[in-house]
């Protein structure tokens, strides 16, 4: 038996392959949870072409709200020319009377406990409807993923390990809590340690949890068992790690060269709409200065068009984090996703424009509340410009800093991408914060 299980590419990436930020962890595991008498093969979209010619009894494709539109076009392509076709993953979780439109059989949560039902029901001949998780699954006692599946070279992050599953906290606008339930688990530090000891190169790990630091008594043992390993890492945490001296002590120590972190905005009100009561803007500059005192850089990650921003928003963000130095950020709109409070709101108020999920990833689907549409696209568009511009790069990161080169880099790269992004329509996207303060 021969099963492909495929990512589908994002529009961006369909249109100019390219290199990826990351390999696909779950579609990994999926691929360590089959049975090891199927040839398994696996199909990243965003750096490959899929072959549709390809001989192959079963297919499972991944579903994220902006590739949604496209795994349905995969699926519906194979199951033309009579190929059984599975959809997982959180769009597919949301939404799945929706993908079981394009699909002989929907997957809903994780695949440990599910999976392995799946491939039998198959080999039968009986393959149901829908598959769903009635308790989360025990992360004890994982296998390895597969990522000898992946193209050598093709990600900038190829040694990716998850520590954990889900977030302790539920802000409206993330879809986390809606795949993994309000529950916060953590994996054995033993076993993370044995997967770690698997890769090939560890010189840079990405822990790709959702909040490495959900859990500060776990976090704690996780760092000082990989001091050791003299590894680099960086990982996704919450402006937790600022209140507890020791956690930010054993970060630093274990090799944490990176935070993602995300300040979503510098209102008060919008923290208290989206229920992200850890957040206190009155701490940012105190949380900022510490992490950056234990030589940890940050990538900040902030949200424009919230319900109580006005056009004021983008020039005080963007100048904040100039003040901090931020070695990094990104800026982005609120994006309702399927099965996240936001979304309920918004589509009940009638402000969601459209459902056509290839949107998602590149236009605003709502309708803001104290500005247009147009200068939301072109206040976050200069935001983008401004904070990789040449002088601020430099006012921000300089040469003496710690990390500085890869940072410099990372800057660049971004500084490229939008000044690509605005070129053939300079001066349609022209903003000037000025005149709307």
């Amino acid at each position: 038996m021969k099963l492909d299980l495929i990512v589908p590419a994002t529009q961006e990436n369909l249109l100019r392959r390219k290199k990826a930020p990351c390999l696909h962890l779950g579609l990994a595991m999926v691929a360590a949870l089959t049975p090891p008498e199927i040839e398994v093969s696996l199909t990243d979209e965003n750096v490959t072409v899929i072959d549709f010619q390809k001989e192959t009894d079963l297919v499972g494709i991944t579903a994220l709200t902006i590739t949604a539109k496209r795994a349905y076009e995969i699926a519906d392509t194979f199951r033309a020319i009579g190929v059984k076709v599975i959809l997982g993953g959180s769009h597919t979780s949301a939404l799945p009377k929706e993908a079981s439109q394009h699909a002989d059989a929907v997957v809903i949560g994780e695949a440990e406990g599910i999976w392995a039902n799946v491939i039998e029901d198959f080999k039968a001949n009986k393959l149901q409807r829908m598959y769903s998780q009635r308790e989360q699954p025990s992360l004890l006692n994982l296998p390895i993923p597969r990522r000898d599946l992946f193209a050598d070279g093709a990600y900038y992050f190829q040694n990716t390990i998850s520590t954990t599953r889900g977030c302790p906290y539920a802000c409206s606008f993330c879809s986390v809590t809606s795949f993994f339930g309000h529950t916060y688990r953590c994996r054995s530090v033993e076993e993370i340690l044995k997967e770690i000891e698997t890769l090939n190169h560890k010189k840079l790990i990405c822990f790709v949890d959702d909040n490495i630091v959900g859990n500060h008594k776990f976090a704690k043992e996780l760092f000082r068992a990989l001091i050791p390993y003299k590894l680099k890492w960086i990982a996704q945490a919450s402006v937790t790690i600022a209140r507890d001296d020791e956690l930010l002590k054993l970060a630093a120590a274990s090799g944490c060269m990176s935070l993602l972190i995300g300040f979503e905005t510098l209102s008060p009100a919008n923290l208290a709409a989206m229920g992200k009561r850890i957040n206190v803007v009155d701490e940012y500059e105190m949380v900022i200065r510490k992490i950056h005192s234990h030589g940890i850089a940050i990538h900040g990650f902030f949200v424009l068009g919230l319900d109580e921003d006005d056009e004021d928003v983008f020039e005080r963000t963007v100048r904040f984090a100039q003040k901090m130095r931020l070695e990094s950020a990104q800026f982005a709109w609120p994006v309702p996703y399927p099965g996240t409070a936001l979304c309920e709101s918004l589509d009940k108020a009638g402000r969601i424009i459209t459902k056509d999920w290839s949107q998602y990833e590149s236009s605003i689907v709502f309708e803001p509340k104290l500005m247009s549409r147009e200068i939301l696209q072109k206040g976050r568009d200069w935001v983008w410009r401004e904070f990789y511009s040449l002088p601020s790069i430099w006012r921000r990161l300089g040469v003496i800093r710690r990390y500085s080169m890869p940072f410099w880099v990372l800057n660049l790269y971004y500084r490229s991408f939008w000044r690509r992004k605005f070129r053939t329509n300079r001066d349609s996207n022209k903003f000037e914060p000025s005149l709307h303060l």
